[in-house]
């Protein structure tokens, strides 16, 4: 009876070992073959589409307004050098410098969207990725403009969102988001 159970408990791993295997091997090859469908439809061979420049969202310029979703950005202007933003009672210092970018955001859909400043990017000229300042641009907007604010179809707000930046940098281009997952666009600072 010992050695039936001990048969049987043996048995039971292989099938399970060999079902796992199985479930293992058909999802990749599920994911070979979804890969490979994809490529025999990729008419460009897996390039990226590098053809009409109507295809890729053009760069804006300060003063010149620049869509991403439901939201047309305007910045209005870039100011670096900032050692602090607030009042001398309540403020928040710099770790380097922030760069203050007063921009209007005006909703272009047919809902509302929540605007918010911490999904926003600014780009210095070697690449590298700034986050706005949430806690920052508390104290440089009047009426938490930039926090979080749901704008309603055809209304706009004009706030400040702020970047916290080595003193030596200088910022290129900004990626503005109607929302944290969307594709953005590309003002540039110079």
């Amino acid at each position: 009876m010992r050695k039936t159970t001990t048969l049987a408990l043996i048995a039971g791993a292989l099938v399970a070992l060999g079902c796992g295997a199985s479930t293992t091997d058909d999802t990749t090859g599920s994911k070979a073959e979804t890969g490979t469908e994809a490529a025999a439809g990729d008419t460009d061979g897996g390039k990226a589409d590098t053809g009409k420049s109507d295809d890729k969202p053009k760069t804006a310029k300060i003063g010149q307004p620049a869509r991403d979703g439901k939201f047309e950005f305007t910045v209005k202007s870039a100011k670096c050098g900032v050692s602090k933003v607030g009042s001398s009672a309540f403020g928040a210092k710099a770790q380097g410098q922030f760069c203050l970018v007063t921009l209007n955001v005006k909703n272009i859909g047919k809902e509302s969207q929540m605007f918010d400043g911490s999904s926003q990017k600014a780009y210095a000229a070697n690449g590298t990725e700034y986050s706005a300042d949430g806690s920052a641009a508390i104290y440089a907007n009047k009426n938490a403009e930039t926090f979080l604010n749901d704008i309603n179809p055809g209304n706009q707000v004009t706030g400040v969102v702020v970047f916290d930046i080595q003193k030596d940098v200088k910022l290129a281009k900004l990626e503005l988001h109607d929302s944290p997952f969307s594709g953005g666009v590309t003002v540039s600072l110079s």
